[in-house]
């Protein structure tokens, strides 16, 4: 056997080597990505029950959340102290409500809601599986019963809000969309005019921040920024998806109470 021969026997080997170990790894790849539980491959299927002997408007509300193949996911982590975070919201955005319901098992969550009046509502849930993405989850739902007047969307003149004693200023990096903005709550006393620096943990963070656009289609879950203490500011991350009208609800808590604080703001 000539030396030539040889030369090219030993450079054909290392090529077959070396493409077999990138075969390898793309598969190893494909294989981590097939395993992760992914937001496209997620369903969630919601189901309302209204009991009249209850309340007019108290409803059952039941999330089944599945593979798209119809699998049912069955292990969650938990996300700020909970499995699964409910955002309420009616259509006009005028009533907002933030719930935690209970893992039934089996995939289900459940929880009882009472609802102002009859009508369409958007409901969102915040979740993360285990061994997969944190995901939201979104619904128009109706509810029986006759709707209340719809309460007009108006972009708010002042963004200082007064609520349970609680004086709380909204200012944002910018009003802009598709930027990553700082939105800064400012807290006083409302009587003595004190910055107000007791706040306390909400669900393991300064407060929650959630923002939905005037159609319901957009929302935004801002995070807060980490080690803000207890006040007298509270900075959370957000970005708009496009420009627009939107509704902000902040929330926080003070002498073991949560308070609730909105705003209407127009994104240019």
């Amino acid at each position: 056997m000539s030396r030539r021969f040889l030369i090219l026997l030993v450079i054909a080997m290392l090529l077959l080597s070396a493409c077999s170990t990138i075969s390898s790894w793309d598969k190893e790849e494909e294989t981590f990505v097939s395993d992760r539980i992914m937001a496209d491959n997620v369903h969630a299927e919601w189901t309302l029950a209204q009991d009249a002997a209850a309340g007019h408007h108290k409803t059952s509300i039941r999330l089944a959340i599945k593979k798209t193949d119809g699998t049912p996911i069955v292990n969650f982590d938990q996300t700020h102290e909970k499995l699964l975070h409910l955002i309420v919201v009616s259509k006009d955005l005028s009533y907002f409500n933030h719930i935690h319901p209970e893992l039934k098992g089996n995939g289900v969550f459940e929880i009882a809601n009472d609802f102002p009046a009859g009508g369409e509502y958007r409901v969102i849930a915040d979740f993360k599986p285990t061994d997969g993405d944190a995901m939201s989850k979104m619904e128009w739902v109706r509810v029986d019963g006759a709707p209340a007047a719809p309460v007009p969307l108006v972009p708010d003149t002042s963004l200082e809000k007064t609520i349970d004693g609680n004086q709380v200023t909204l200012q944002s990096s910018a009003w802009e969309a598709q930027k990553e903005v700082t939105l800064t709550f400012s807290f006083q006393d409302e009587k003595t005019k004190k910055p107000i620096a007791d706040l306390e943990p909400y669900l393991g963070a300064i407060g929650h921040v959630v923002i939905l656009s005037e159609d319901g289609q957009n929302y935004v879950h801002a995070h807060a920024e980490e080690d803000q203490g207890s006040g007298p500011k509270a900075r959370f991350e957000a970005e708009f998806p496009k420009k627009g009208i939107y509704k902000i609800w902040g929330q926080f808590q003070r002498n073991h109470h949560v308070f609730t604080t909105s705003y209407v703001v127009n994104v240019q």
